[in-house]
């Protein structure tokens, strides 16, 4: 080992890796599939729409390896997916619930 003056040895390099930033989202996704498992019903299933729907831009946005978050897309997708269904059949038998009951006439005593 060569000389070093002042007595001191050369400290090795270190190399910083960033870990891809994660996609915004993949993360909107998920929150939005949780809202929709734990009030969608009274949102008449929005979020869980809005979940399927960036899920599968947030799969697209991960599929290359540039962003992060893969995972929580799925996890989004599945979520808004089953309860997307059970959302849109509550809603379209309220709304026309209120529209057959608007039209039916009542008698009166």
């Amino acid at each position: 080992m060569p000389y070093q003056p002042g007595g001191y040895f050369q400290a090795a390099q270190r190399v910083a890796v960033h870990p891809p930033l994660t996609s915004g989202m993949a993360t909107a996704s998920l929150v939005l599939g949780i809202l929709g498992v734990l009030g969608g019903w009274c949102l008449f299933g929005l979020p869980c729409i809005l979940a399927v729907i960036l899920g599968h831009l947030a799969l697209r946005e991960t599929r290359d390896g540039t962003r992060s978050g893969h995972g929580m897309a799925v996890a989004g997708l599945v979520l808004g997916y089953v309860f997307v269904g059970p959302m849109i059949a509550f809603t379209v038998m309220w709304f026309f619930g209120g529209v057959v009951g608007a039209a039916t006439p009542t008698p009166t005593p």
